[in-house]
């Protein structure tokens, strides 16, 4: 993967701030109140709760709905670190990673003692490829008090120190993924993916075996790890294995066939070289063909 948080972000700002005590509900399909309505003398509380709806529809997944809700709970409160926090989110989700990074910092200038909101800005630089910058805000956001381990945080740590091939920080941040989660299939797959690009192939073997049961431990796909299982062995000269391997992942979810996918899901040169010689064999390109399905990555399972 594994793909980025490699493998989607769900907020880990709004969990908590969803969390936060508070007289006012949060109404999935509450309205944006008419201009007339607004009380101007109380234009922050009314920003809160704005901003407390777009995050209960951001994790409904209903981006377009919360967008306008975040907007205008920024311009009703522009100076609250949780409306630019929010709004932050949104852009984060949408994939609009400038936008986002900028709310972020914004929110982080006004509470620079929530490590979540680092842990989404850390996010958001990771998406827009500045790695580094990526490393740096996670790991302030991990020298913070939090109130639970942040499984998501460490992983997006392992993918960014994967990208700047900083592979033994990368292993030790997944690592601690599995300490508190063992059936985390995403970072012991994406140790064999550091595996494989280092030629330690067996291990790589060994890891997306174990991957497999992860996933199938936690009922989730596990097409990733046994397409990549299926390419070691076919270039290990186990081809039958190896092509049964893949077209049971393309079956599962075929996606993994097209390569752009497989890039955005951190498979390294060596691996997308060797997929690319599993993945023309005609009974796999047939599936491929036939799938019809849009290449947008999974950056990975879902958070609890």
């Amino acid at each position: 993967m594994t793909t980025f948080s490699m493998k989607w972000v769900q907020s880990v700002f709004l969990a908590g701030w969803l969390t936060l005590g508070s007289s006012l509900g949060v109404r999935a399909q509450a309205v944006l109140p008419p201009a007339g309505r607004l009380n101007f003398s109380n234009l922050e509380q009314q920003a809160l709760a704005l901003s407390r709806d777009a995050a209960q529809l951001l994790r409904f997944g209903q981006t377009d709905l919360a967008l306008p809700r975040a907007r205008l709970a920024v311009q009703l409160a522009p100076k609250s670190f949780q409306t630019h926090a929010v709004l932050g989110s949104v852009y984060l989700r949408q994939e609009e990673y400038g936008k986002a990074i900028n709310h972020l910092q914004i929110a982080h200038s006004l509470n620079k003692t929530n490590p979540s909101i680092l842990f989404n800005l850390g996010a958001a630089y990771l998406r827009d490829g500045n790695y580094n910058k990526a490393i740096e805000v996670l790991n302030q956001g991990l020298a913070l008090p939090t109130q639970e381990f942040p499984i998501n945080a460490r992983f997006d740590l392992g993918n960014a120190y994967f990208l700047a091939k900083r592979y033994e920080e990368a292993i030790g941040e997944y690592q601690k993924v599995l300490g508190k989660e063992k059936n985390f299939w995403a970072a012991t797959n994406n140790i064999g993916l550091v595996e494989y690009e280092r030629d330690n192939i067996d291990r790589a073997i060994n890891l997306w075996q174990e991957a497999i049961k992860q996933a199938i431990a936690s009922e989730d796909t596990a097409a990733e790890p046994r397409l990549a299982l299926g390419v070691a062995l076919f270039m290990r000269g186990e081809e039958t294995k190896g092509l049964q391997l893949g077209e049971e992942a393309l079956k599962e979810d075929p996606r993994y066939g097209q390569l752009e996918f497989l890039k955005e899901n951190l498979w390294g040169d060596k691996l997308l070289s060797h997929a690319r010689r599993v993945l023309s064999n005609p009974r796999l390109q047939e599936l491929i063909r036939t799938s019809n399905v849009s290449t947008k990555p999974r950056r990975r399972p879902a958070a609890n």
